[in-house]
């Protein structure tokens, strides 16, 4: 990529620490952006008969990333309405105003079948996955001002078009989306763009043999992903080669689920 003038740009990702949100955070440290790296400091138990299908990357492994790529560690539970406020004053106290904000953190559960599911369980997604980003994208569009460029590129996934057995993870994901569009629309006209990533099946430590040859035998482009093919997309729709890109929805999924 040529130039793609990110360099001394201020990135928040939330979710950062680790896989894929590590992989964006050091995808854009190293373009020379400054990152603020925001991770969940103590993660809840899960309910009865419930399992958190990922586990939330550590405080100290965040820690350990922002100190690697000379970023900023900065915490804030996403599940509280409050937080979108919170996080973009805690970055802005020690980066400055926010140039890329990346809505990479995610709630996803196990078992999320029609069977399963319960009000409580659609609330813990849409919480984190829809209302959480939502939030955020106001509170820095708030702050925008023609001297400070902005974008935002949010996090999917390929489960938002269909895969059974991921009701509130898919469905909440198909919400953000369609609040990327719905931004796009209205932020347009201020010089703000928003833009999404679909992943597919990527390796970050939770597929297990059997699921990679499964994931293999229907990706057309037969591997599954890596955290890095995620992120260079998401530091291409930041950068200034995709200035006129705004309220897409990029599919990286190797033809997965097409």
């Amino acid at each position: 990529m040529i130039d793609p003038q990110l360099s001394g740009q201020n990135v928040l990702v939330t979710g950062g620490g680790a896989n894929i949100g590590g992989a964006i955070s050091r995808a854009f440290a190293a373009q020379g952006a400054r990152v603020a790296v925001h991770y969940l400091a103590q993660e809840p138990p899960a309910p009865d008969g419930t399992a958190w299908a990922h586990l939330t990357p550590s405080a100290a492994s965040a820690e350990r990333l922002a100190t690697e790529i000379g970023g900023v560690a900065v915490s804030a539970d996403l599940s509280h309405p409050d937080s979108a406020r919170q996080l973009v004053d805690a970055v802005e106290r020690r980066l400055g105003p926010i140039n890329v904000l990346v809505n990479n953190a995610a709630h996803c559960e196990s078992a999320d079948t029609l069977d399963t599911f319960d009000a409580a369980s659609l609330e813990r997604h849409y919480r984190v996955n829809v209302v959480a980003p939502a939030l955020l994208i106001a509170e820095v569009a708030r702050r925008h001002t023609a001297e400070v460029p902005l974008c935002v590129v949010n996090v999917s996934t390929d489960a938002a078009r269909a895969f059974p057995g991921q009701i509130g993870y898919g469905t909440s994901k198909a919400a953000l989306e369609a609040l990327t569009r719905a931004t796009a629309l209205e932020l347009g006209p201020r010089g703000i763009r928003v833009n999404a990533v679909a992943p597919g099946p990527v390796q970050t430590g939770w597929m297990t043999e059997a699921i990679v040859e499964h994931s293999t035998s229907v990706i057309p482009m037969g591997r599954v992903g890596e955290p890095s093919d995620i992120s260079d997309a998401v530091v291409f729709l930041a950068s200034r080669q995709a200035r006129w890109i705004t309220g897409q929805v990029l599919q990286v999924a190797g033809g997965h689920a097409l």
